[in-house]
């Protein structure tokens, strides 16, 4: 059984900053590419930011410039830090992996629970 547990979200003030961090635990070997998607109320889902395991990183428009993914291979986690947030990041932040490579099959595009994000004075 695999899981992807999140941490890090919160109230923050316009200006400030966050770190989430998604941990994946189970009989891993290895994931390809781990990310981050965002859904705000009223909104599709949509990806802020993912890495493969080689370290190449794909982020939105929207983000460039002040958020920053990164992951720790041996750990299986990523993690994004948010900087310069300001209150259109308002969003359930969700943790995703895709092509998870465990002894017995290979898992696409888990889901973490999701972890609120707000962005308020």
């Amino acid at each position: 059984q695999v899981q992807l547990v999140e941490s890090g979200g919160g109230l923050v003030q316009p200006g400030g900053s966050l770190r989430l961090s998604c941990a994946a635990s189970g009989s891993i070997l290895s994931i390809n590419t781990m990310g981050w998607y965002r859904q705000a109320p009223g909104k599709q889902r949509e990806l802020v930011a993912d890495i493969t395991s080689g370290g190449n990183t794909n982020y939105a428009d929207s983000v460039k410039g002040r958020f920053t993914i990164s992951r720790d291979n041996a750990k299986n986690t990523v993690y994004l830090q948010m900087n310069d947030l300001n209150s259109e990041d308002t969003a359930v932040y969700y943790c995703n992996a895709d092509y998870i490579f465990t002894r017995a099959t290979i898992l696409r595009r888990y889901w973490g629970q999701g972890t609120q994000v707000t962005v308020s004075s």
